[in-house]
């Protein structure tokens, strides 16, 4: 599990995988989102544009990220 700082309400979950180094691209964010391959808080998300916040999880090929604030 890794911590991911964040300095704002928010950050986007395509731009979250790009941060945390799990994808090179955009596209690949998107292709990997609209596959169902990524969970937030245990569960299958297709909205890449989802808005993550402080204490929100998030899981992708056996990684898994922990939004800090």
């Amino acid at each position: 599990m890794e911590q991911i700082q964040i300095h704002t309400e928010y950050i986007k979950l395509d731009a979250l995988l790009k941060l945390a180094g799990l994808v090179e691209t955009g596209g690949e964010a998107k292709q990997l989102i609209q596959a169902g391959q990524v969970l937030v808080n245990d569960e299958v998300c297709t909205m890449r544009g989802k808005k993550l916040r402080s204490g929100d999880r998030v899981t992708l090929d056996g990684h898994t990220l922990v939004i800090g604030g």
